[in-house]
């Protein structure tokens, strides 16, 4: 991720990583008082930006600009479930953007946008978090993340892939011959660290326990694992502690901000206040506003996360006790385990090629029967029903059975928080 290459082909595509890595720098040297007098005044420059620019946001807000900051609206997902044509603020060009998607895991996908400078802030403050961590330039990284079986975007991943110099360990199939072959990459490359989802890293950490694998023998020159996407529970942390004796390290991140803090403590995150600047509502919902997005108006977006936010002696914020993305694992009749997180990829091709889908959850019922609830804009045709489980065939495996119920909302529990994925079978 730190190697030159990687610098020298963002740069190519528009993205300056080295003047983004000079004003990540320079944030960070601020004192604290600097830089909440910094973050309050950035945070109304974008949103006085985003009313100026941007049309939906300025309906949003209404006739007058607020004098408070707490009267400005609260963002919420389907705010953002319309056409990116119709969310960008007009002093952008579409295809002058960095342009991606949701990953769903909290039911509600939707298209978003940011304007390079932004998204190499992002790249910048991680590159910075990684070179702290003591991960320096060409250290191999082994990730443990999912990946489009579809052509294009699959060969676009494996470039990008090369080019960050990590090996990618995709995570559709968990079992045990999976696993196996994974050892063997592991003896025959020097990683660095691993990095992925919570609840794969840890799968295969009770396969290397259950092994009795002495993983310092296999892979010397691992040092550090980083997990992200779902939260580490302490007997996460617990059991791949017991798989490598390494240093776990945990990530906060979304698909719409990239990184929005790290894991100091069981329950404690740090914020990346270079980035972003978070906020509760009366809830302890986590409120977010984007301090450098000019192309896209997340300001005081709620993102779905439930956490309590403080500030330490030195001013530095903090949440605690967050409740973040969960899922249950995906368990098949032939044995074979995914994580739930494979449903992003599953239902990607809808979400990308029509605009129907708006809010869905997905039910694991038996080991060859889900039920997807989905809540949509107009029925589910039959087109979009046989590429579902055509999909669902290639990511998982043939022979299994799938139902849409199309309802008119998904129901939640008291916290207000859904996951993508449930698994009801007694496994």
């Amino acid at each position: 991720m730190n190697n030159p290459l990687f610098k020298l082909i963002m740069h190519i595509a528009g993205y300056d990583l080295i003047k983004a890595g000079k004003k990540i720098e320079a944030l960070q040297k601020l004192s604290i008082k600097e830089k909440l007098k910094w973050q309050d005044a950035q945070k109304w420059k974008m949103a006085r930006h985003h009313y100026k620019y941007n049309q939906n946001y300025k309906d949003k807000v209404g006739g007058n600009f607020p004098v408070k900051w707490e009267d400005l609206p609260i963002m919420e997902k389907n705010d953002y479930q319309q056409p990116i044509e119709n969310l960008i603020s007009k002093n952008y060009l579409k295809s002058k953007l960095y342009i991606s998607n949701t990953s769903g895991s909290s039911g509600h996908p939707f298209f978003f946008a940011k304007n390079k400078e932004a998204h190499s802030l992002t790249w910048a403050y991680i590159q910075k978090r990684y070179k702290d961590l003591g991960i320096g330039d060409y250290e191999l990284e082994a990730r443990f993340y999912g990946i489009p079986l579809e052509k294009k975007g699959y060969f676009k991943e494996i470039l990008k892939d090369w080019i960050a110099n990590r090996i990618r360990f995709p995570v559709f199939d968990l079992s045990d011959e999976v696993f196996a072959k994974f050892i063997i990459l592991f003896k025959k490359k020097n990683f660095t660290y691993i990095y992925g989802y919570t609840n794969s890293i840890v799968l295969f950490s009770r396969y290397v326990i259950r092994e009795g694998i002495n993983f310092f023998d296999i892979c010397p020159s691992l040092k550090k694992i980083i997990v992200t996407s779902e939260i580490c529970t302490n007997e996460d942390r617990q059991i791949i502690k017991k798989a490598f004796d390494l240093p776990i390290l945990s990530e906060y991140g979304a698909s719409e901000f990239g990184y929005i803090g790290f894991q100091k403590s069981s329950n404690i995150w740090q914020v990346a206040d270079d980035l972003v600047y978070v906020e509760n509502d009366s809830h302890q919902n986590l409120l977010i506003t984007d301090l450098h997005n000019k192309a896209f108006p997340f300001i005081r977006y709620r993102i779905g996360d439930i956490g309590k936010l403080f500030h330490n002696d030195s001013g530095n914020q903090y949440i605690e006790n967050l409740q973040g993305r969960t899922n249950d694992s995906i368990i098949l009749p032939s044995g074979k385990i995914a994580p739930g997180l494979t449903f992003y990829y599953i239902s990607r091709s809808i979400l990308e090629k029509s605009s129907v889908l708006k809010e869905f959850i997905i039910k694991q019922i038996e080991k060859d029967f889900f039920i997807f609830e989905v809540v949509s804009f107009k029925p589910i045709d039959d087109t979009l029903l046989l590429e579902l489980q055509d999909n669902v065939d290639k990511y998982l495996e043939p022979g299994i059975r799938i139902k849409i119920n199309r309802v008119d909302s998904i129901s939640r529990p008291n916290s207000g928080k859904i996951k993508h994925f449930y698994s009801l079978i007694n496994q």
